[in-house]
C-alpha cells in the first residue's frame, strides 16, 4: 500500500504561494514542485489483472452552466454504461487507471457512469500538477473555505439535475472522493440526488475540524437525509487527510441527535484513497468490502425494485 504521507506532505501549502499579509493565493504561475518521482506519479502496489476501459470508450459531451457567483463553468463529461446514473467525481490525483477501474466496477454492477473531467490529464495520475491546477481554478474551487462550498459544487448540482431530466429518472447517485468528497455531502440535499457517497472527504484543506459547507447547506442536507436515509462516508482509520477529527466534525453536524444521517465505514490502516489508489481487489479485503457495500447502497436507492 502506498504511504499516505506522500500525499499529505504534498498538500502542505508550498511556501511562496500565499500572500503573508492576506493569506490569499498569489497569482498562479507554472511552478516546479520539489517532489520525488514516487510522489509525483503514484502507481500503487496493486496491479490490475484486467485493464480498465480507457477514456476513448466513453461517450463525450460538454456541459456548461452558470454558477451562483456568475461565473460560467464548462467541463467535458464522459459517460458509459446503462442503468441508473451515478455521477463519479474525480479526486485530486485525477482520472487515472484506478478511477477508470472504479468506473468499470459501477458499469458492471448495472449503473451508468457520468464522469465530469474537472482538471488534469486523462488516464494517469498527477498529484503535484493537479494541486497547482486546482489552486489556479479559484473561480471554481475554494480549497480552504470552511463556511462555504466551492462554486464547482453548484455546477455539479446543475449537472445532476440535467442528467436526471435527460434520463427521465427520479434521481442520480453521487460519489465524491478526496477534495470532491465533501461535495457529495452537500449534493445529497438536492432533489436530483437520491444517494451519495463521500469517500475520504478532505476539504477544507488544513482544517480537519471544519466542513466545506455553509450552515444552510448542512441544514438542507440534514433534512434531505431524514427522508432519503443515511448516506455513506468511507475513510481509513489512520488517514492523515481525512482524520478522526474530520470524522467527529461530520458526526457533530449530522448525527448529533441520535439519528444516523451519515453512516461511516472506517477501514483499518493508514491509506487514503479507499476506492482507487489504495483499493485492493481481493475477496474479504476491507476496500473490496467497502466497494461492495457502496454498490449495494446505490442499488437499493436508485434501483429499489431490483
Amino acid at each position: 500500500m502506498r504511504d499516505p504521507r506522500d500525499l499529505s506532505n504534498l498538500l502542505r501549502m508550498p511556501s511562496g504561494l500565499t500572500n503573508p499579509k492576506t493569506g490569499k493565493l498569489k497569482n498562479c504561475r507554472p511552478i516546479k514542485l520539489k517532489v520525488s518521482l514516487h510522489n509525483a506519479e503514484i502507481l500503487g502496489d496493486k496491479r490490475m489483472d484486467t485493464p480498465a476501459t480507457q477514456i476513448a470508450g466513453y461517450q463525450k459531451s460538454l456541459f456548461e452552466a452558470q454558477a451562483p457567483n456568475g461565473h460560467v463553468i464548462s467541463h467535458d463529461i464522459y459517460c458509459r454504461g446503462s442503468g441508473a446514473p451515478v455521477v463519479l467525481l474525480q479526486e485530486l490525483p485525477g482520472i487515472g487507471q484506478e478511477t477508470l477501474s472504479l468506473a468499470d466496477e459501477l458499469v458492471n454492477a448495472g449503473f451508468e457512469v457520468v464522469m465530469p473531467h474537472l482538471f488534469g490529464p486523462l488516464g494517469k495520475t498527477s498529484i503535484g500538477g493537479n494541486l497547482v491546477r486546482v489552486m489556479c481554478l479559484r473561480k471554481e474551487f475554494r480549497l480552504m473555505s470552511s463556511d462555504r462550498s466551492s462554486p464547482i459544487a453548484d455546477w455539479i448540482r446543475l449537472l445532476c439535475r440535467e442528467v436526471r431530466d435527460q434520463r427521465g429518472v427520479k434521481g442520480v447517485g453521487v460519489i465524491g472522493m478526496c477534495l470532491t468528497g465533501n461535495f457529495a455531502i452537500q449534493l445529497i440535499g438536492d432533489d436530483s440526488v437520491l444517494a451519495a457517497v463521500a469517500s475520504q472527504p478532505a476539504m477544507p484543506f488544513f482544517k480537519q475540524g471544519a466542513l466545506h459547507m455553509s450552515s444552510d447547506d448542512i441544514i438542507q442536507s440534514r433534512n434531505a437525509l431524514d427522508s432519503k436515509g443515511p448516506m455513506r462516508l468511507l475513510r481509513f482509520e489512520g488517514d492523515p487527510l481525512c482524520t478522526k477529527e474530520k470524522s467527529e466534525c461530520v458526526h457533530r453536524a449530522f448525527n448529533n441527535d441520535g439519528t444516523t444521517r451519515i453512516q461511516e465505514i472506517t477501514l483499518p490502516g493508514k491509506g487514503h484513497s479507499v476506492l482507487t489508489l489504495d483499493f485492493v481487489d481481493q475477496a474479504g479485503h476491507p476496500t473490496r468490502e467497502a466497494l461492495n457495500n457502496l454498490i449495494q447502497y446505490l442499488g437499493s436507492h436508485l434501483n429499489p425494485s431490483v
